[in-house]
């Protein structure tokens, strides 16, 4: 039986680049605020000898699954804008490792996209997602703070893009959520959720 060849599809970006409308990049005010605040924080919180022990903030991965894109390429395409409208960053395309015949899926086949975000533009998230886009969430009470994997990361599932400003709610045309993974240097999820708890990150008091 001859092997099925997905055809290429290029998802070509929407507008200007970010650094091509930008003059000057600010610098990230979470990245300030991390050295002048969290830091002295956590020292003092655990006891910390030395300034290399601190848990920091490495990176945030963030990944839509577009289940539509087996059968529609233009929610994939979307979704890809949208990701680069929110985060300021060329999102990557993840395709299929293997086919799966119930769910018409061939291997190689577009089916989602992730981007990863690291320094300036990781901290900017970071902030737009505490201070703006986490208080438009309907009947917000906060994100829980048990989904740490045991080794110093959180794992966020948002269900709408819509509560992030730069999505023009009038343009778009389905629903989709993310899941948003938040890396820390922590060797604990304790010093996990402290870290993240000093940048402000909102989550649900416990009862």
């Amino acid at each position: 039986m001859a092997k099925t060849v997905v055809k290429k599809v290029d998802f070509k970006p929407e507008g200007p680049r970010l650094e091509e409308v930008t003059a000057q990049v600010a610098p990230a005010r979470l990245a300030a605020f991390y050295k002048e605040s969290v830091v002295p924080a956590l020292m003092k919180r655990f006891n910390y000898s030395s300034v290399m022990e601190v848990p920091r903030l490495e990176k945030i991965t963030i990944n839509i699954g577009v289940g539509q894109a087996t059968q529609d390429q233009k929610a994939l395409q979307s979704a890809v804008n949208e990701l680069e409208l929110i985060t300021g960053q060329r999102p990557a395309v993840t395709r299929a490792k293997k086919s799966i015949a119930n769910f018409k899926l061939r291997e190689h086949m577009p089916i989602g996209t992730r981007v990863t975000l690291r320094r300036a533009r990781m901290f900017e998230f970071l902030d737009r997602l505490i201070n703006i886009a986490a208080p438009r969430v309907r009947d917000f009470r906060g994100f829980p703070d048990r989904s740490f994997d045991g080794r110093g990361n959180y794992t966020l599932g948002i269900k709408e893009q819509i509560i992030f400003p730069e999505i023009d709610v009038d343009k778009v045309s389905r629903i989709t959520g993310m899941d948003v993974s938040f890396v820390t240097s922590a060797k604990t999820d304790e010093e996990a959720y402290a870290l993240l708890q000093e940048f402000g990150f909102p989550f649900r008091k416990r009862d």
